[in-house]
């Protein structure tokens, strides 16, 4: 039986000669824990095969998701908070702001650009839940507005692909502000009919859900998002009354009428390209103008 017992003792290997697996070779999906290789995940585009459960992904996987090649132009890419408020927690707003971009590569809780999708042009703000829980900062609401700014002026269609836990309270009243500011510069958007989607994603909550991320010409979400405004226990302390199975998420929001439909990620891109060509104006010009020579020649 000595294929399975030592028999020599006291054979030591040296630590520099011990083969281990290396990190982040396999993924272990949350909901069913079934595991799969990283690669394998990541050609699923980062949802499980077996559950769909939707792993929470940043504006790099988005972006590689979204644009033609991962070919884009980043719009306004060296933004940074300032510390208009002198604020202080275990730490000094500056200090975690650096240590944050130092730790997530990343300026700021949102990224923007321009590229194509399926040869169609579109302009993308992508929120990175990484930076701050993406938290919606004076940084967050500029960009936007800038994104949206350059949208108005080449007639370009907007994407808000949301993710955060709402506003950040190191600034305080000026991260309030940047719900009105946003949501005043989609009107603008609007009244120039430029078109606007809204991806919602997990989580999506706070002020965000309050302004930009519901006022989309169409409002869109992954399976299984959470979305909502404050958090099921602090509704359910404020009402008193225990909530319905899965309250607020995209499933039962979509139910209740305040999304217009849930697309798989696998799907996300194709779907898009269909709603740009929809709402294009020039393409519902047409459309009009068809329709209304077909009604004449009858």
């Amino acid at each position: 039986m000595a294929w399975f017992k030592r028999v020599e003792k006291g054979i030591v290997t040296p630590t520099e000669q011990k083969k281990e697996t290396p990190d982040g070779l396999w993924h272990k999906c949350p909901e069913c824990k079934t595991v799969i290789s990283t690669a394998e995940h990541r050609q699923q585009l980062y949802t499980c095969a077996k559950c769909d459960f939707h792993d929470r992904i940043n504006s790099h996987e988005y972006f590689e998701i979204l644009f033609d090649e991962n070919r884009f132009q980043e719009l306004d890419e060296n933004l940074s908070s300032s510390d208009p408020l002198n604020f202080v927690d275990t730490k000094p707003y500056p200090d975690r702001i650096v240590a944050t971009q130092r730790k997530t590569n990343l300026k700021d809780a949102v990224r923007t650009a321009h590229g194509t999708i399926n040869d169609l042009d579109l302009v993308v703000a992508c929120m990175d839940f990484n930076f701050i829980g993406g938290s919606m900062g004076s940084v967050v609401g500029e960009k936007i507005s800038r994104a949206i700014d350059y949208s108005r002026k080449h007639k370009i269609p907007f994407m808000m692909i949301s993710k955060s836990g709402g506003a950040r309270m190191m600034e305080a009243g000026y991260s309030l502000m940047q719900m009105a500011k946003t949501s005043a510069k989609l009107a603008l958007l609007s009244e120039e009919k430029v078109p606007y989607i809204s991806l919602l994603t997990d989580p999506t909550t706070g002020g965000v859900t309050a302004s930009f991320a519901m006022l989309g010409d169409f409002n869109i979400s992954e399976p299984g998002a959470l979305i909502g405004f404050a958090g099921p226990r602090v509704i359910k302390e404020t009402i008193g009354k225990d909530l319905p199975k899965g309250f607020q998420s995209a499933e039962f929001v979509l139910e209740h009428g305040f999304l217009d439909f849930i697309v798989h990620r696998k799907e996300l891109k194709q779907r898009i390209a269909d709603l740009i060509t929809l709402l294009r104006p020039e393409e519902t010009s047409a459309a009009t103008e068809t329709a209304s020579n077909q009604a004449a020649v009858k």
